[in-house]
């Protein structure tokens, strides 16, 4: 331990390693003491430590002791006993710290430490992982321990249904991805009922390939949205045009910045094309937007690169990950210019309902940590974004990989000749070989030159991620060759001569057993013959040189690059790693300058033959020099999300919060008189301006405003008497709030309660969704104010306050609005009195939920936010009909007005029609 720890000072974290060799010390004295213990003795020490907890001592008192036995815990069910420097990984997550640990130090194992710890505290742990297959795996494995030392686990898994979700969260420990955490958070600030939210806090979380997730995938908001505008045809008419139109002619392209701009030419061009006037004369700047995106998706998103097909729908490549991203669409209409010009169906576009960036929604966390293979390169991001500084942890035992320069050739042909005659090499060497790619595309163009040379391999991209883990884990067995689209993420070990545990289902398999379904002795057969097998080719893997990485092409990002080689040289194994580059690669091209022109004038005046590669610091550094470029390129967009998401991000927190606390029963009664006061203050000022006379004020305007609002004629001579606004506004804010407490006295003062939070809830998920529509238009033109000379986020920060506080003043308007309309049948229960029946006039629905937007608001939300009511009103004897502007009306078919049309005779016999008789305030 004194050389370990040697190592350790010597790496410059003195002074921070010295405090964790102590507390290591501390972990291990109690050891001895611990393992003697039963089980039952071991388990007992959980409700010791929470016993403790209540007492008063904090969890970095227990943290030695309860480290330890965690440690025991996982000896004897799971034969793993967590080294020194695995107990040190679990103090730096415990400390809300990203812990650094190279592929095959554990980091599995380590989280159970903090997490076994954090959950003492009786608020739940999260343990976010990238996919679900490793949140099945890893709450199955992990699982073991925490429920041996009497902790509950659940686990959250993408189509589980909402009910199976409250148990999941309401566990000591919970499992799922951070898009499943994510959404389900957004989900519990639509519902209607307290009792259907799923989530109970964000206490504690541990993220896996933290940076994987908290960078990679945080330029990517989560959103919730419903039916929006349809506009199909206008797609398919922008693609048809877009490959007629000429670069540098008709528009100006950047693919370093991804950009696109037509020109002036490019325009009129367009419009010829279209057999339009003027293609700027459309008001919403829609058609300015179509263009824009047709031309996006025609020359900068390449099939099978950032995209593939797959049975008729386009389905998103993570760039990162190489992974399918199942159930994402690219925002602002890009999706679906990408669906017209692969001719498949276009989906119609989708209103917000929802939306938060992973940023954000990981900051909600009283205390978060991660752990990665590869992080230290993006600390700064990390600290700056979340707080969260990235400790690196040496590794258990030497890394001896060879990590060699990387070779350049002239064209890319030429470089994966190299490549393909590389692997054969290796191959007949019986040397395992991981060939990582960098899109889908140049894994299928390898995949094809090795099946030339009749060698047999793998092929892990999105197009072939179903059997990922498996592959993955057979990666290091003698003679594999593997060709992988990216490795973040992958979360599954390479050992050499293989995973016995995998090769054992394999085993089973080709005995015609299910592995699922083998006794227990079938399977201890199989394991035992499969550990035989890998045992013997661990020994020839050693020997050929362990696991070689072959990289085709340097990513973007120097941290993917890294992943890539982590793979290689796991606890001391051997290990070499290799990139092949060419001076064609896009990398090379975009961001080398002209440093790469000149090496490309060297290489030919030099006669140097294509098939011969060179190895020169100019074009290391020019590579390391794009990297960076890149990396701050994508620092800068992350930031800029972020930054607009802030904004919008104290305004969530200010609706969410009022949802809430309505739902867990807060009474709006005391607010309802400032409400009234506010909505009549505004209306007078509206309409009766100071500097003017009483005489001049325009009377009219204000009686019809407020019988829209009220449903009542409250401009009568006594308040027309009123010589100034705020004389009026008092006067009218008392008749008001009359009308309030006559209906209050109608139907009760429990069950008026009981409506204000049940309308209050309904008047806020329909502004709060139009709001973020609003604010989606503000942002998408509000660039364009840079060219003025002002500053785009300024000016949204500014606008978006005006439009909250509009936003505040309409809840207000539409609550009283909705309350004084509203008609209420009560039937009387045994228990508390529930609302059974709610009638809406077609005119109050339609002004909360007018037009399309109504339709998103309605139909986005089955199961919960703003229609959950309509959907209760429905099933208790209501049906739904559509308005003339689109909304969705709950009519009582037991009311023999309710389904009345306006021109119709009246049902009471006057002769009159509905509208001029009973339908008068209708």
């Amino acid at each position: 331990m004194a050389n370990f720890f040697t190592r350790l000072l010597t790496a410059g974290e003195g002074k921070q390693f010295r405090e964790y060799e102590s507390v290591v010390e501390q972990v291990n004295a109690f050891e001895p003491l611990i393992e003697p213990l039963t089980d039952d003795a071991l388990r007992a020490k959980t409700d010791e430590f929470r016993s403790r907890l209540e007492a008063g001592e904090e969890l970095d008192d227990l943290l030695p002791e309860a480290f330890a036995v965690v440690r025991e815990a996982a000896r004897r069910t799971l034969g793993m006993r967590h080294f020194d420097v695995q107990i040190i990984g679990g103090i730096v997550l415990h400390r809300g710290n990203i812990a650094e640990m190279k592929t095959g130090e554990g980091k599995t194992l380590v989280a159970t430490l903090p997490v076994y710890l954090n959950a003492l505290a009786g608020k739940g742990v999260h343990v976010v992982t990238v996919n679900d297959y490793l949140a099945k795996r890893d709450s199955e494995w992990m699982g073991q321990v925490y429920r041996f030392l009497g902790l509950t686990v659940g686990i959250v898994q993408s189509g589980m249904d909402p009910a199976a979700r409250k148990p999941a969260y309401a566990a000591d420990v919970t499992y799922g991805t951070n898009t499943e955490f994510g959404f389900d958070y957004l989900r519990d600030n639509m519902v209607t009922r307290a009792e259907n939210r799923v989530q109970r806090g964000h206490h504690y979380a541990i993220v896996d390939e933290v940076d994987s997730i908290l960078i990679d995938e945080a330029r990517t908001p989560l959103i919730i949205s419903g039916a929006g505008t349809r506009s199909a045809d206008t797609y398919k008419s922008f693609a048809k045009i877009a490959p007629r139109l000429k670069i540098d002619e008709d528009f100006e392209l950047d693919e370093a910045k991804r950009t696109v701009a037509p020109t002036e030419q490019g325009i009129s061009r367009v419009e010829q094309l279209l057999g339009i006037e003027d293609l700027y004369a459309d008001p919403s700047g829609q058609m300015v937007n179509h263009l824009q995106q047709a031309l996006k998706a025609q020359y900068l998103f390449n099939r099978d690169v950032e995209y593939v097909v797959k049975d008729g729908e386009v389905l998103i490549v993570d760039e990162f990950t190489g992974r399918l991203m199942v159930g994402r669409r690219w925002s602002d209409g890009l999706h679906q210019a990408v669906e017209a010009k692969e001719h498949v169906h276009v989906r119609e576009e989708n209103q917000t309902l929802a939306t938060i960036t992973l940023q954000n929604f990981f900051r909600l966390y009283e205390k978060l940590a991660g752990m990665t293979g590869t992080a230290v390169t993006e600390d700064a991001e990390f600290r700056e974004i979340y707080n969260l500084p990235v400790v690196v942890i040496p590794p258990n035992r030497p890394m001896v990989r060879d990590d060699r320069n990387d070779l350049i050739y002239r064209t890319i042909d030429a470089k994966f000749d190299a490549v393909a005659e590389e692997i054969a090499t290796r191959y007949a060497a019986g040397q395992p070989c991981l060939v990582g790619t960098i899109s889908i595309e140049n894994s299928e163009r390898l995949s094809g030159a090795l099946k030339r040379r009749g060698l047999p391999h793998n092929v892990l991209n999105a197009k072939f991620h179903e059997m990922e883990a498996h592959i993955v884990a057979q990666a290091g067995r003698k003679g594999s060759i593997t060709i992988a689209t990216n490795m973040a993420g992958r979360g599954t070990d390479i050992i050499l001569g293989g995973n016995p545990e995998f090769l054992a289902d394999e085993i089973l398999r080709n005995r015609g057993i299910d592995p699922e379904e083998a006794t227990d002795e079938q399977r201890a057969d199989a394991l035992g013959e499969a550990k035989r097998v890998c045992a013997a080719e661990h020994e020839e893997v050693v020997a050929a040189g362990g696991l070689a990485v072959i990289g085709t092409e340097r990513h973007d990002s120097r941290r993917i690059d890294n992943q890539l080689r982590g793979r290689s040289g796991r606890q001391g194994d051997p290990g070499v790693s290799q990139f092949y580059l060419s001076l064609e690669d896009d990398l090379m091209r975009l961001f080398g300058g002209g440093r790469m022109d000149r090496i490309s004038a060297f290489m030919s005046k030099g006669d140097i033959p294509e098939d011969m590669p060179i190895q020169a610091k100019m074009v290391s550094k020019a590579i390391e020099s794009a990297q960076r470029q890149v990396e701050a390129q994508n620092f800068a967009s992350r930031k800029y999300v972020l930054e607009y998401d802030d904004v919008m991000n104290k305004q969530r927190q200010v609706i969410y919060a009022e949802r809430n606390q309505i739902l867990d029963g807060k009474d709006i009664r005391g607010r309802v008189e400032e409400m009234i006061r506010d909505t009549v203050a505004s209306t007078v000022a509206e309409f009766c301006s100071e500097k003017s006379y009483s005489e001049e004020w325009d009377w009219d305007g204000l009686a019809d405003a407020l019988n829209e609002i009220t449903g009542a004629s409250l401009v009568d001579g006594e308040v027309r008497g009123a010589d100034t606004p705020a004389e009026l506004t008092e006067a009218l804010a008392g008749k008001v709030l009359a009308l309030y407490q006559a209906k209050e006295a109608e139907i009760g003062e429990q069950q008026m309660r009981a409506l204000e939070r049940h309308v209050m809830l309904r008047v806020i998920d329909a502004r709060w969704m139009n709001h973020l529509l609003e604010m989606d238009y503000l942002r998408d033109g509000i660039g364009l104010r840079a060219i003025g000379q002002r500053d785009p986020l300024v000016e949204y920060k500014a606008e978006a306050y005006d439009a909250f506080k509009f936003l505040v003043s309409e809840i207000d308007r539409d609550f009283l609005r909705t309350i004084t309309h509203i008609q209420v049948t009560v039937q009387p229960a045994p228990e508390a009195p529930e609302l059974s029946r709610v009638t809406y006039t077609a005119p109050t629905e339609s002004t909360i939920f007018g037009g399309a937007r109504a339709q998103a608001a309605s139909q986005a939300a089955a199961g919960g936010g703003a229609s959950e009511a309509m959907a209760a009103a429905a099933a208790a004897g209501a049906k739904r009909s559509a308005t003339p502007g689109g909304a969705t009306v709950v009519k009582d078919k037991s009311d023999p007005y309710a389904n009345v049309g306006r021109n119709e005779p009246c049902p009471c016999g006057s002769g009159k029609k509905y509208k001029h008789c009973h339908g008068a305030n209708a």
